[in-house]
């Protein structure tokens, strides 16, 4: 997958003109890949900095860690940080047959893609438009060979750009989890997000409340540190599933530089077993997901 590459078929996501014979032809990968794939979760958020990629790592991985086979997409084109989270380096690879590409593993059941395992030096800055990054999406999905999976987790950049536009006509079964901080300042990006899903009629898995207090490593008493209950008062409001709250933990922090995700770890942590509750929260909430298709939308 290559710059030029992308730029050849960037009429992926226009729609304005006669599909070309080789964008049908992706179309039909696209639409073969996703056939094996069981859940598609989209886990997105309306502001910077609410931890939206931690929180897909570690969800994948608690997934993972429960069982499911799951592959994550990192689709933030610009500021991929999945690789590192996860202590993934080096280029991504053909396959046997030299064809597909294969996804990055971490574990039996753990996978991921990204543009940071893309890119010779991973300093580089990527500048792409709209239609650039449609396309390097598409592949993403098409020319990935993801086989069977349980989930394919996608974490997205912040806002509602072409990113998530792409993701949500190119998967529209794609169940989408919303991450926000309590403080308003995230809670008002937060209902921009989800007026973006009203309007594109995305179904929506729920709402997770991520720094949701911090729990104090030496009395073991929460502190409500930047307060607490925004997510479950914004899930309420909207009609929308509650799916947990995760608090701020130190282990979280150590754990990402380290590349490995916290519900990896041995011991205990208020964020570990936070993460690994929310995992089954949505693994129950997927599987009611053909209910959840029909029901859930905005």
């Amino acid at each position: 997958m290559t710059q030029s590459g992308c730029s050849s078929c960037s009429s992926g996501g226009g729609g304005e003109n006669k599909p070309s014979a080789k964008q049908i032809i992706q179309d039909q990968m696209i639409s073969s890949t996703l056939e094996k794939i069981k859940y598609k979760l989209f886990i997105m958020s309306g502001k910077g900095g609410v931890g939206k990629s931690s929180v897909t790592v570690n969800v994948a991985a608690a997934l993972a860690k429960l069982g499911f086979k799951v592959g994550i997409m990192d689709v933030d084109i610009h500021g991929p940080s999945v690789p590192r989270l996860l202590g993934l380096s080096g280029q991504l690879e053909g396959d046997e047959r030299g064809g597909l590409i294969k996804p990055k593993k971490y574990d039996d059941n753990l996978y991921a893609v990204s543009m940071d395992s893309l890119l010779k030096d991973t300093d580089q800055a990527v500048l792409w438009r709209g239609p650039m990054k449609t396309s390097a999406i598409r592949q993403f999905i098409s020319d990935v060979c993801w086989g069977e999976l349980d989930f394919l987790v996608i974490d997205s950049p912040p806002g509602t750009g072409d990113e998530h536009m792409t993701v949500l006509k190119t998967i529209p079964d794609a169940l989408c989890v919303v991450v926000t901080t309590p403080q308003e300042l995230s809670l008002a990006d937060v209902r921009k997000a989800v007026n973006f899903l009203q309007y594109a009629h995305a179904s929506v898995l729920g709402v997770i409340e991520n720094m949701s207090g911090l729990v104090c490593p030496h009395c073991h008493k929460e502190i409500n540190l930047f307060k607490k209950g925004g997510g479950k008062e914004l899930a309420e409001k909207y009609g929308l599933p509650f799916l947990g709250e995760i608090p701020l933990d130190p282990t979280t922090v150590v754990a990402s530089d380290l590349g490995t995700p916290v519900v990896y770890l041995e011991e205990d942590s208020p964020a570990k077993n936070a993460l690994l509750k929310i995992a089954d929260e949505i693994s129950k909430a997927a599987q009611n997901s053909l209910e959840a298709v029909s029901t859930i939308h905005l």
